[in-house]
């Protein structure tokens, strides 16, 4: 007797070979451009396959951007924690700069911003299923390194992802600089300057007599 196919199989190839096409349309197209069928046709499926799984072409990119990740979105996220706080945030800020640099990635990021930007149900998704859990990992290395004396305990954390990662995003949206590891570097350093508690003093009372004394 002939084995029978297996429809899961078959679903999660077509789902794979749909993201590789978003991808790769993306990137050589555009997003404005780019279209749910041209993506079927790339895909080899008929474009209500992809609408069975996913609302608009938005939400395509957005897997098919997730897809490049090594872990899946549902895997918990955890950053390197080796107790040096500056050596473990270089290792991230590098991998980061080397992400955005990656031309396989540059499409689907600025198309990923774009949607985002223009849909606030696609940056709800965003903020759910990738944005909120990197920035809980983040954040959860951030206060070891809090309860460890190596940033000021007082530090607003949100904030303090910001000032390291917003100079970057800036660089990368506006194309202003390159994206190398010494830039990865210099902003971690600048960062832990700012963060670091022995850089947080109590304004100091001027002790100059005043004009005539």
């Amino acid at each position: 007797m002939a084995k029978q196919p297996n429809p899961a199989r078959r679903s999660e190839r077509s789902r794979q070979a749909i993201l590789t096409a978003a991808r790769e349309l993306v990137s050589e197209i555009g997003y404005a451009k780019l279209t749910i069928e041209a993506i079927a046709a790339r895909a080899g499926v008929g474009k209500q396959t992809i609408y069975r799984w996913w609302p608009s072409k938005g939400a395509v990119i957005f897997d098919a951007f997730l897809a490049l990740s090594e872990s899946g979105p549902e895997q918990s996220m955890v950053l390197p924690d080796t107790g040096d706080l500056e050596a473990d945030l270089k290792v991230v800020m590098r991998a980061t700069v080397a992400e955005f640099a990656d031309p396989a990635f540059e499409g689907p990021i600025r198309a990923l911003n774009t949607e985002i930007i223009n849909d606030p149900t696609l940056a709800a998704q965003y903020h759910e299923k990738l944005k909120g859990p990197v920035d809980a990992a983040k954040k959860a290395r951030l206060r070891s390194a809090q309860q460890a004396g190596q940033l000021a305990a007082d530090a607003d954390l949100d904030l303090a992802l910001e000032l390291l990662y917003a100079p970057l995003y800036q660089r990368w949206l506006f194309r202003s600089g390159p994206l190398t590891p010494e830039y990865a570097d210099a902003l971690v350093e600048a960062f832990l300057k700012a963060m670091r508690p022995d850089t947080v003093s109590a304004p100091v009372a001027s002790s100059a007599a005043p004009p005539g004394q």
